[in-house]
């Protein structure tokens, strides 16, 4: 698969341990990796109670890697989103995508066994605090 565009800056960056630039006032020293998915209502939403349960086996993990800046996770129960965001300083954003984002590849497949998850998909953005 392709690389999201805002990991071509996040290349350049591991190598200049610097601000990635964007245009004349369009900055970031973050950079943050996505894992999304759509959960169902079904069952009580136990497919939302596993989808937790999965990212609750791989936190503490998440949170030990070196240059997270904050861990998120975003439930709507209106759009049945279930969102989780790790936020790095940028200087780190090499070495974590060079290991595979963490333990993404194990949630992700976590996330796709559970029955009534479905649309799982990763992206990889910056994220300032304005």
């Amino acid at each position: 698969a392709r690389a999201p565009a805002a990991t071509q800056p996040a290349r350049r960056l591991a190598a200049k341990a610097a601000a990635i630039e964007f245009g004349q006032g369009v900055t970031a020293d973050h950079i943050a990796r996505e894992w999304r998915c759509k959960w169902s209502q079904d069952n009580d939403n136990a497919s939302l109670v596993a989808a937790q349960a999965a990212l609750d086996g791989v936190l503490g993990d998440v949170k030990a890697t070196p240059g997270v800046v904050s861990v998120q996770r975003v439930v709507c129960g209106g759009c049945l989103d279930f969102k989780v965001i790790v936020k790095l300083d940028a200087a780190s954003w090499g070495a974590f995508e060079e290991g595979g984002h963490g333990p993404e590849e194990k949630l992700i497949a976590e996330l796709k066994a559970i029955d009534g998850i479905k649309a799982v998909e990763t992206q990889t953005f910056t994220l300032e605090t304005l």
